[in-house]
Order: C-alpha cells, then structure tokens, then sequence
C-alpha cells in the first residue's frame, strides 16, 4: 500500500523544499510537481516527492482525517 501525505511548505531552495507536519521537517524534491509551490502552501508528498499542490481547505480535511484514523497529532 502506498500513502501520499500533505505537508506544509516551510522553505524552497531550488528543486528542493522543506515541508512539515505534526513537527516532523522533511527534505522533498520539486521535479514532479505540476506547479511550483510558494512557502506557506501544501503539497501531496510520496517517496519523497511533492507531486501535487494542494488546496490549504483540502489540507486541513485530509490531516484531520489521518488524525482521527490513525490517533495522532498532526496539527
């Protein structure tokens, strides 16, 4: 099974950025996503890819969800 996670974008350098989550910080290439993504946004990571933005409302639901289904504390 694979799981693709939102993350929020905390900094960008070049084809890499830092995203975050539940105070977890992650490195994630660039090289995929339809559109560059601006500091402050979300984005759908897998393997350590962003491979799609995500709308901030969407983001939110989606943790909400993990958060509930798994127990933990994400936001």
């Amino acid at each position: 099974m694979c799981l693709a996670v939102p993350m929020e974008v905390t900094a960008i350098h070049d084809k890499i950025a830092d995203v975050e989550i539940g105070g977890v910080t992650r490195q994630v290439r660039l090289d995929l996503i339809d559109a560059a993504p601006a500091v402050g946004d979300f984005v759908i990571v897998h393997a350590g890819f962003a491979i799609r933005r995500l709308d901030r409302d969407d983001a939110l639901e989606t943790i909400k969800l993990f958060q509930e289904g798994l127990g933990l504390e994400l936001i």
